[in-house]
């Protein structure tokens, strides 16, 4: 069984773990915790067996009891974190206000723990976390006259507005730690550049806009979700 076979069967088979290992007291909950302690402390690139196994104070091989490696723990880390927030269905109001409400939790959170969205892009095994939040996200649009294509083309609409504007806002605040460094790249930008020949640009930065920053989350979240009200009216008029 591969490693991507491996990991849905942890997620999905949940009896067949371990419920005790060589250590007393060990169970797979308390190592997919102590794997998220590590990262968020520490950073993703820290993450390894012998690291987590450091963490719990027990040696390497007693994880090797519960899970076969470092990719089938991402797959049950990214799912825990996905039971972290209310599930869609669960915000207070309409369709719109509970997918606004999903949207800004989501926004929070990948920019809380960035490490959330680098497993996103590469664990690509669902869990039933993850699959309960889709499920209760289409069923936030299940009375709106939308079809189920449509529903999903939503959610996914969504999904992938928040998860890229998030990575962006991360990214660029990757680069702003340093203030001094910000200052000078922007002092030797406005030596170099001729913004008389980006009006367009200028007029926004004056106005103290910006780019690439990720400020505009709800202005674009709002829009988005405008389209979709829009499309959902046009249905009732049929």
């Amino acid at each position: 069984m591969n490693a991507k076979n491996q990991a849905l069967d942890l997620l999905w088979n949940p009896d067949r773990r371990p419920s005790r290992g060589p250590r007393r007291g060990l169970t797979m909950d308390r190592i997919v915790a102590a794997a998220i302690e590590v990262v968020e402390a520490e950073g993703l690139a820290a993450l390894s067996m012998r690291r987590v196994a450091t963490q719990l104070g027990v040696g390497t091989a007693s994880l090797y009891t519960y899970l076969p490696g470092k990719t089938e723990l991402a797959a049950l880390m990214l799912d825990a974190m996905a039971a972290e927030d209310p599930l869609p269905h669960e915000w207070p109001g309409d369709w719109r206000a509970k997918l606004t409400a999903c949207a800004r939790a989501d926004w929070v959170g990948f920019r809380s723990h960035p490490w959330v969205l680098h497993l996103l892009a590469t664990t690509p095994a669902p869990g039933p976390n993850a699959l309960r939040w889709l499920d209760s996200a289409l069923s936030v649009l299940a009375d709106t006259g939308l079809t189920e294509s449509e529903k999903m083309a939503v959610i996914e609409s969504v999904d992938a507005y928040v998860r890229g504007l998030a990575r962006l806002q991360i990214d660029t605040d990757a680069h702003a730690e340093n203030p001094e460094e910000l200052r000078e790249r922007d002092a030797e930008l406005g030596r170099l550049v001729d913004f008389d020949r980006y009006p367009a640009l200028l007029r926004a930065l004056r106005e103290g806009v910006a780019p690439w920053s990720g400020d505009q989350f709800e202005f674009g979240l709002q829009r988005l979700l405008d389209g979709v009200e829009a499309l959902i009216e046009a249905r009732a008029k049929r």
